[in-house]
């Protein structure tokens, strides 16, 4: 029986859990550092060097065989590509739900497979279930951590293959588990947003590969409120970076903003819309403006973990990473012999749905698939 199990090694620490878990089961384990980026590799916000020397380190602890492959050329055609095509359309792409589809599990999967492994392994928060021969995609145990959003793209044959160690346990326990086994990466801070852009400033990065297309900043009523710097640098629900602001009263006491308009004091800005045709970007004020709550979606490009669209209308979907599970009916539409898309109607209002993100559904704690927003 083959026991090999290659890791994805990102120099964090739940994948080296997850290698350690692995080699303590009594599995060949070897661990593997994807480099998905070298545009930057000498760049103060670049840290794909220090991850390396991370994963390496962890890797030389767990006593394991350690890697490195260069995955960054098919990351630029099948990420990075589309991450440009789709903010270049004025929406607002996940890359993190592409690069796992398409490197994680397709792109590394096929070298893991190559090396003779029988699966592969990851530090996500997410569990494998089979059920009378369909894999299931299951919610992580600790909530505040699960990651099967970015996952449910996936298919039964990448399930298949694939292995979440730390699936079943909190955050918590991970750290302490690398503590105690002395892997040096154990305190080491999450990384957090678009993992090609780093730290740096979004709109600097962006600026760097989509020219500035300025634009006029406006009301639901048309309303001058000044200009923008580009509709592919501004998201929907969006606060900071408007540059809106200053408000005084007048003579009845009201308070009224430096472009005229009547509002509530210290209700901050958001942006609910654009419109693309006329280069405009909608901005409301208050949370709760209208424009920022819809009770529907319609979702395009969609796809089921079990290869077929749910039987049922009921069910919990999620607009966004960390949002709680909202209760809809789902209404698919066909196209020949494949469900391409899925429309979304929710009991209760959501807020500032974004187009480009994924709408994923879930029937309590599986993950049944989803699709990205169209509007």
């Amino acid at each position: 029986m083959n026991n090999k199990i290659v890791v994805g090694l990102s120099g964090g620490v739940d994948s080296a859990v997850s290698a350690l878990l692995l080699k303590q089961q009594g599995f060949d384990v070897i661990g593997l550092f994807m480099k998905n980026w070298e545009d930057d590799d000498d760049d103060q916000y670049c840290s794909t060097r220090q991850d390396f020397i991370d994963a390496a380190a962890a890797a030389d602890v767990i006593g394991i065989d350690f890697e490195a492959v260069n995955f960054a050329a098919e990351y630029k055609d099948r990420v990075f590509a589309e991450f440009l095509r789709e903010y270049a359309a004025g929406r607002t792409p996940n890359p993190d739900v592409l690069c796992n589809a398409e490197i994680k599990f397709k792109a590394f999967l096929d070298h893991a497979l190559k090396m003779g492994a029988a699966k592969i392994a990851t530090g996500h928060y997410a569990r494998v279930r089979e059920v009378d021969g369909t894999f299931e995609l299951l919610k992580g145990v600790d909530p505040g951590k699960d990651q099967s959003y970015f996952l449910h793209r996936l298919n039964q044959h990448q399930l298949s293959k694939s292995v979440f160690p730390v699936g079943h346990l909190h955050k918590t326990e991970v750290r302490r588990l690398a503590s105690v086994a002395g892997l040096p990466n154990h305190a080491k801070k999450d990384s957090t947003g678009i993992c090609f852009i780093g730290e740096r400033p979004f709109r600097d990065f962006l600026q760097r590969y989509l020219p500035r297309e300025p634009g006029e900043m406006v009301t639901p009523e048309g309303r001058s409120m000044g200009c923008h710097e580009g509709l592919m640098y501004y998201t929907i629900g969006q606060r900071q970076g408007l540059g809106i602001g200053g408000t005084k009263s007048d003579a009845d006491g009201a308070r009224i903003t430096l472009a005229g308009i009547k509002s509530s004091e210290g209700d901050p800005w958001f942006v609910a819309g654009k419109n693309i045709e006329r280069n405009e970007l909608v901005v409301v004020q208050g949370h709760d403006h209208p424009r920022l709550l819809k009770r529907t979606l319609a979702a395009q490009d969609a796809t089921w973990v079990s290869g077929q669209k749910p039987a049922k209308k009921t069910f919990g979907a999620k607009t966004r990473y960390r949002q709680a599970d909202s209760s809809c009916e789902l209404d698919s539409t066909t196209d020949g012999a494949c469900e391409t898309s899925f429309a979304l109607r929710f009991v209760q209002a959501q807020w500032a749905i974004t187009p480009g993100q994924s709408a994923v559904v879930y029937d309590g704690e599986i993950c049944l698939g989803g699709g990205v927003i169209s509007h």
